[in-house]
């Protein structure tokens, strides 16, 4: 179950699963990714941002990857393409270690249970618990200390880093990521009140994550009341987020730290939350739909477009000052519609 330190590739190699064109010696091996500044013979360079351009010419690396427009101040071979961060995020994945494909094998200190079912090559860590029924697809990576609940379902290829907590009944896509210490299925908040005190609702449903979802340390999914939490597929969660119960997510939504979405609430595809966002329960949110960080939303958004709540950081006096004015609004609009009442009238 050991991991290679390095991984080494030539650059024809490397200009075949990028499709880019290639000027230099194929032949060259290269075992990393750095930056133009630092980068040394046997690793790839990338110029993704015009301000760095300033750093090419001096550059060591064996290759670097820039759009076809800079090739000419290149001095040294150069896989060209027309996306290089697009490229560079492809490479990132070859010369990552851990993602090297695994060799399968169960850790002597993982407890499985005698009905799981284990497709090829899975590998599962030390400490790992793996409940009755539980099914893991072809070349599923269960990291040290991680549990998955009964009757749950991994998709094939998905990487669950050590300490990742899969409760029951929950299904995950292929090749999904989930980082540690995030919680997939917990209950969601749920309690009815008597007027003296709350009943926990018992939460039956479950959550269902789509193919190439990925979700940060620490996050949390909360299992259905009763339908599932589902979120689409090639959804992308940061970490420190919080998805109550029955929230459904579109396909290709990208969510930054800390956002949090209240229960029952719809966010459409291809949508973007910032840093910070807040989703009051039961809206929905359309297609296409971009807020900004440390925006509060607490009514459904149904055309596409970019919002935003809140004011940016200033001065704590002129904050002070804004303040009062906020309060003084009310009364400010009350005398503006008289005064325009008396103009029409006069």
């Amino acid at each position: 179950m050991k991991h290679p330190v390095t991984r080494e590739f030539t650059l024809a190699e490397l200009a075949e699963r990028l499709g880019a064109h290639l000027e230099g010696d194929g032949g060259r091996r290269v075992r990393g990714l750095a930056t133009l500044r630092e980068a040394g013979p046997d690793q790839v360079a990338f110029v993704a941002n015009r301000s760095y351009l300033k750093d090419l010419s001096a550059t060591r690396a064996g290759a670097v990857l820039l759009q076809p427009e800079h090739a000419a101040a290149c001095p040294v071979a150069r896989l060209e393409l027309a996306n290089p961060y697009l490229g560079y995020a492809q490479l990132s994945q070859l010369f990552d270690p851990i993602l090297a494909p695994p060799r399968g094998g169960i850790h002597p200190a993982a407890v499985v249970a005698d009905d799981v079912v284990l497709g090829e090559r899975v590998e599962v860590g030390p400490n790992a618990v793996i409940e009755a029924g539980v099914e893991l697809g072809d070349e599923v990576v269960v990291g040290a200390g991680c549990f998955i609940g009964a009757g749950s379902r991994i998709g094939a290829g998905s990487r669950l880093h050590p300490n990742v907590t899969v409760c029951h009944g929950v299904v995950v896509g292929a090749r999904a990521i989930l980082h540690s210490g995030c919680v997939i299925g917990a209950d969601g908040f749920g309690f009815a009140h008597d007027g003296g005190r709350w009943h926990k609702i018992a939460q039956l449903g479950g959550v269902v994550l789509g193919d190439d979802v990925e979700v940060g340390s620490c996050s949390s999914i909360d299992r259905g009341a009763l339908d599932d939490t589902v979120i689409g597929n090639d959804v992308k969660i940061d970490s420190q987020v919080q998805i109550a119960h029955n929230v459904r997510i579109g396909d290709h939504t990208a969510l930054a730290g800390c956002v949090g979405i209240a229960g029952s609430t719809r966010v459409g595809r291809n949508c973007m939350l910032g840093g910070g966002v807040g989703l009051a329960g039961h809206l929905t949110i359309g297609d296409g739909v971009q807020v900004t960080g440390m925006s509060l939303v607490t009514n459904s958004i149904h055309e596409p477009g970019v919002y935003s709540s809140g004011t940016g950081a200033m001065t704590n006096a002129l904050w002070r000052k804004n303040a009062v004015r906020f309060k003084q609004l009310d009364d400010f609009a009350r005398r503006l519609a008289r005064l325009e009442k008396r103009g029409r009238e006069g």
